[in-house]
C-alpha cells in the first residue's frame, strides 16, 4: 500500500482495511489470548502489575510462587513488605511493585471486600493500576470489551496507518472508533500476538507478514520471504511447527509448558 493510498483514504476505506487487518490476523492466531497466566481477576490484576517493564514470561516463571503465597487480596495485604519483595524480585522493579500491591490489595480489602472491581472508573483508582492494566482485566477476567495499549499495540496502530498518536488514551480512542466494541478485546489480542512474533520494533518481518498488502509501512523490515521468516518468533518461528499445531489444536500454555515448550513471548 503506498504512501500516497493512505494519504487518500476515506474514513469509511480506513474502517473497512482495519477490519479487514484484524479478521486475517484473527485467522492468523485463532489461540490469540492473554499471555499472563491467571485463575481468577485478583491473579491476572497481579500479574498484569507484576507485567510493567518485564516480560510474560518472567511474570509467569514468578507467579505460581506468588500465588502460591498469597492467593487472594486479604492474605495479600498482610504480606511483608520484604517477603514480597524476595518473590517477585526477578520481575524487576521489585521494591516499587511491592509497594504497589500492598497499596492495591489493602485497597481491595478496604473498599470492595477483597474483590477485584468490574468497573474501570473503579479500577484505574487503585494503586498502579492505569487504564491498560484495567481494560486487561476488564476484557479477560470479565468480558468487557477493552483495548489494551500496550508498546506493541500502540506500534502496530501507527503502522496500520489506524492513528498517529503517541498517546495512549488517543491510541485507544481512535483505534476504537475504528471496531465495534464487541472486537475491542480480541483485537488488542490479535494485534498484540502480532507485535511479538512478526511485525517486530527494530526489524519487523514484513516479507512473511500475513497483512502486508494492506499495512501502508510495508517495507519498514525485511521483505524478502526467506530472510524474514527467519525473523519469526515463537511458535510461528522456522522449526517450531510442531508448537504451533498444538496451539491451533486448543492446548493451553501451561500444557504446552508441561510439554516441554518454551514460550518465549
Amino acid at each position: 500500500m503506498k504512501a500516497s493510498a493512505k494519504e487518500a483514504e476515506s474514513p469509511v476505506a480506513l474502517k473497512r482495511r482495519a477490519r479487514k487487518i484484524n479478521r486475517i490476523l484473527g485467522e492468523a492466531y485463532p489461540y490469540a489470548v492473554a499471555e499472563l497466566d491467571f485463575r481468577n481477576s485478583f491473579e491476572l490484576l497481579v500479574a498484569t502489575v507484576l507485567s510493567a517493564q518485564t516480560t510474560d514470561v518472567r511474570v509467569n516463571m514468578t507467579t505460581p510462587d506468588l500465588f502460591a503465597r498469597f492467593p487472594d487480596a486479604r492474605s495479600l495485604a498482610d504480606a511483608g513488605v520484604e517477603e514480597l519483595q524476595e518473590i517477585i524480585r526477578p520481575t524487576g522493579f521489585f521494591r516499587a511493585k511491592a509497594n504497589s500491591l500492598l497499596a492495591l490489595s489493602n485497597r481491595l480489602v478496604d473498599e470492595y471486600d477483597g474483590e477485584v472491581p468490574g468497573r474501570l472508573e473503579d479500577l484505574v483508582t487503585l494503586p498502579g493500576v492505569g487504564r491498560k492494566t484495567a481494560n486487561v482485566v476488564l476484557g479477560n477476567a470479565f468480558g468487557t470489551p477493552g483495548i489494551t495499549v500496550d508498546t506493541h499495540f500502540g506500534r502496530l496502530s501507527r503502522r496500520f496507518g489506524w492513528t498517529s498518536a503517541d498517546d495512549p488514551v488517543r491510541v485507544e480512542a481512535e483505534v476504537g472508533a475504528l471496531f465495534e466494541p464487541k472486537d475491542w478485546t480480541l483485537l488488542s489480542h490479535h494485534v498484540i500476538f502480532h507485535g511479538r512474533r512478526v511485525c517486530h520494533a527494530k526489524k519487523p518481518a514484513c516479507g512473511a507478514c500475513p497483512v502486508a498488502a494492506l499495512c501502508p509501512s510495508y517495507g519498514e523490515g525485511e521483505v524478502d520471504p526467506v530472510k524474514a521468516a527467519k525473523l519469526l518468533k515463537y511458535e510461528l518461528a522456522p522449526g517450531r511447527e510442531e508448537l504451533l499445531e498444538r496451539m491451533r489444536n486448543g492446548e493451553t500454555r501451561a500444557e504446552l509448558r508441561r510439554a516441554g515448550h518454551a514460550l518465549g513471548a
